[in-house]
C-alpha cells in the first residue's frame, strides 16, 4: 500500500490539508464530514491510476483551518473553499468527483462553477433532501434499519472510543450499505482509516433537511457522469435518476449488484467506466 503525499495549501479562505497521489489530469475529491489522512480513501483511489488526485480535508477536519462561523461548515462554503484551492494550485480547470455527501457538494460545485470543471462525477448522491423523502432510504424513520443506523452514527461521534471500538462500529455501519455485507473484508482489505468530523456531521444533518437544488441543476454546463448502485439504501437510485433528468450534458450508469459502494462492490467495472469517461471528457 502506497501512502498519499500530504500538502498544506494556503488560500485567502484559510489553509487546507490536501493529500496527493497519481499522475495526469487533476481530479479533486472530498467528502462533507470525512477526515482523511495519508492512508487515503477507497473512492479517491479509483482515480489515481490515470490522474493526479487531490483529496481535500475541508474546514474543521484534519489539519485544515477551523471554522470561525457556523456557515463555513456548509456545502455551499465548501465549494468556495475548493475553488480557492484550485486557484492556489494554479489550475484553470480540474475534474471533481464526489461520493455520497461529496457528490452533493459536487452538484453545488457544478451549479456555481461549471467553467472551472473539465468534468463532474457524482456517485451515490442526491440534489435534495433524501432522508425524509423516501422510505427506501435508511435515514427515513420507516426504514427497517433506521434505528440501528442512528445509534451507530451517534456512537461514532464519540471521542472516547478506542481504535478497535471505532473500527467495529464503523464496520457495522458500512455493512448496512452493502449489497453483499458478508464480503466486507474483501471490499475493504487495505489499511485505510479515516475519522468523522462531528461538527461537520452535525451541521450537515440540519443542512440536509432544507437542501434542494433541483431547480438549479439545468445551470450545470460541464459534462456530468452520475453513478448509482441499484440497491443504494443511503441515496436511493431515484435521486440519481432525477439528477440525470435535470442536468443537460449528463449520463447515468447504474451498477446492478451494488448498494452504496459501487467502486468497491463492482470495482473492475467501476474503474473501467470512470477511466473511459475521463478519457472522453479530457479529449472534448
Amino acid at each position: 500500500m502506497s501512502y498519499w503525499e500530504k500538502k498544506i495549501i494556503h488560500t485567502a479562505r484559510g489553509h487546507f490539508e490536501v493529500f496527493v497521489k497519481g499522475e495526469g489530469n487533476p481530479v479533486c475529491v472530498t467528502h462533507h464530514y470525512s477526515e482523511f489522512n495519508h492512508t487515503g480513501d477507497y473512492f479517491a483511489d479509483t482515480f489515481t491510476e490515470n490522474n493526479m488526485v487531490y483529496l481535500v480535508n475541508l474546514k474543521h477536519t484534519g489539519n485544515s483551518s477551523k471554522a470561525n462561523e457556523a456557515h463555513e461548515l456548509s456545502m455551499f462554503d465548501a465549494v468556495y473553499d475548493l475553488e480557492a484551492i484550485r486557484e492556489a494550485l494554479g489550475y484553470s480547470q480540474w475534474s471533481f468527483a464526489g461520493h455520497s455527501t461529496g457528490g452533493m457538494i459536487g452538484v453545488i460545485y457544478g451549479i456555481h462553477f461549471s467553467k472551472s470543471l473539465t468534468s463532474l462525477i457524482i456517485v451515490g448522491a442526491a440534489a435534495r433532501k433524501y432522508a425524509n423523502s423516501s422510505s427506501e432510504c435508511i435515514y427515513h424513520p420507516d426504514h427497517p434499519q433506521f434505528d440501528r443506523m442512528q445509534q451507530l452514527i451517534e456512537t461514532l461521534k464519540r471521542t472516547d472510543l478506542s481504535p478497535s471500538e471505532r473500527e467495529r462500529f464503523s464496520k457495522e455501519r458500512t455493512k448496512l450499505s452493502l449489497f453483499h455485507p458478508d464480503q466486507y473484508d474483501e471490499y475493504f482489505p487495505l489499511g485505510i482509516h479515516k475519522k468523522m468530523s462531528a461538527p461537520r456531521m452535525n451541521f450537515f444533518i440540519r443542512e440536509e433537511m432544507i437542501f434542494d437544488v433541483t431547480r438549479e441543476l439545468e445551470k450545470i454546463s460541464t459534462n456530468t457522469l452520475i453513478v448509482s448502485g441499484r440497491y443504494d439504501v443511503q441515496c436511493p437510485l431515484s435521486f440519481s435518476e432525477e439528477i440525470k433528468e435535470l442536468i443537460p450534458k449528463s449520463q447515468l450508469f447504474v451498477f446492478n449488484e451494488s448498494n452504496h459502494y459501487p467502486f468497491l462492490e463492482e470495482k473492475l467495472l467501476f474503474r473501467q467506466v470512470i477511466s473511459t469517461y475521463l478519457e472522453q471528457t479530457a479529449s472534448n
